[in-house]
């Protein structure tokens, strides 16, 4: 090996180890500030009281920070899981603009949640609002779990990744269209509840909820750790990753898998959440100047529980929803990605 390649590695790792170190160092900080940050004032003496169980027996502020914790880690839980998810995805298809929500998941949870909430009171039928809740969570990670299945069964016929990203394109247009229609036949008071589950909120999370996404969440994560080679082979096309001995198709069925757990989770639990799973991935190269998975995934995760748990600061702060915050944060990141792809062209 070369001086200067050696040199080049050297400085890579350096430049690897201070960049999780300083986004770990981040996100303990943001963890802090929101405990910190809602409605109600809180010390951080009082936020140290509750946490140890010292808060002089009230119990309100150990109450407050049950509620703020458990919102503290969901958004955690959907920045990672975006984040991987979108990684995959633009590895997959080679396109810096796919989205974990590419194949149409989103489309398929968002089906699932709109015949629980739109469709049940066009039938006449009322759910106590738990059975409610939990239902909306169900049918929206089935409704994900079917555009997976339909997708996959058609990808093992189709041998060119472009024919897969049609046919999940394809799926999620006619998830929209049936959304619509229900939209159209129902009342107002339904509507506003799926325009408000539309808009992406983690704060009605509650703690045995995000369990069971933590739990999915993970399984994911270690399907798309599984899939670091397969990714990195993939990076310079499907031909070659083909011609080292990969089997593609399969490869492409577990990503699709890992992506479905991660997107189609967050999707059930906290609505879409936009925009964390494009501009992540892009933001994690520019910190590591790095293509490889093996830095790339872990960087992509820890930028995403930052950025998620930024946006979630600000959307206390601020009382507006999710998705607008993500939005003005990942819209610079997409635009700047364009400009610089136009300019290599």
């Amino acid at each position: 090996m070369s001086a200067t390649a050696h040199h080049d590695m050297t400085h890579g790792g350096r430049r690897g180890a201070v960049a999780f170190a300083v986004l770990g160092v981040l996100l303990v900080v943001l963890l802090a500030v929101d405990l910190l940050t809602g409605d109600s004032d809180l010390s951080p003496r009082a936020v140290i009281a509750a946490l140890s169980e010292r808060d002089g027996g009230t119990g309100l502020a150990s109450s407050i920070i049950a509620i703020r914790s458990t919102r503290a880690a969901v958004a955690v839980i959907v920045g990672a899981a975006l984040a991987a998810g979108g990684l995959q995805m633009q590895t997959v298809f080679r396109n810096p603009l796919a989205d974990p929500y590419l194949l149409g998941i989103s489309s398929g949870a968002s089906l699932g949640a709109a015949l629980m909430m739109l469709g049940l009171p066009l039938l006449g039928a009322r759910l106590p609002s738990t059975a409610l809740s939990l239902g909306i969570a169900g049918a929206a990670w089935i409704g994900a779990a079917v555009v997976l299945l339909a997708v996959g069964a058609v990808s093992r016929w189709v041998r060119d990744i472009l024919g897969v990203l049609i046919i999940g394109v394809m799926f999620g247009y006619v998830a929209s269209a049936v959304i619509q229609v229900l939209q159209y036949l129902s009342s107002a008071e339904s509507l506003k509840q799926f325009s408000l589950w539309s808009m992406g909120a983690i704060g009605n999370v509650t703690a045995p909820k995000a369990a069971v996404m933590a739990a999915v969440v993970i399984a994911g994560l270690l399907l798309s750790v599984i899939c670091i080679k397969p990714l990195n082979l993939l990076l310079l096309g499907e031909d070659y990753a083909r011609s080292m001995g990969l089997d593609v198709r399969r490869s492409r069925l577990l990503i699709f898998t890992s992506v479905t757990l991660l997107a189609g989770t967050v999707t059930a639990f906290c609505g879409p959440v936009g925009f964390i799973g494009l501009a992540v991935p892009h933001v994690a190269r520019m910190i590591f100047a790095n293509a490889d998975h093996r830095v790339l995934l872990p960087g992509s995760i820890l930028v995403g529980m930052d950025m998620m748990l930024v946006c979630d600061i600000l959307a206390k702060n601020l009382v507006l929803p999710l998705n607008s915050i993500t939005a003005l944060m990942g819209i610079p990141v997409i635009i700047w990605v364009v400009f610089k792809n136009l300019r290599i062209v």
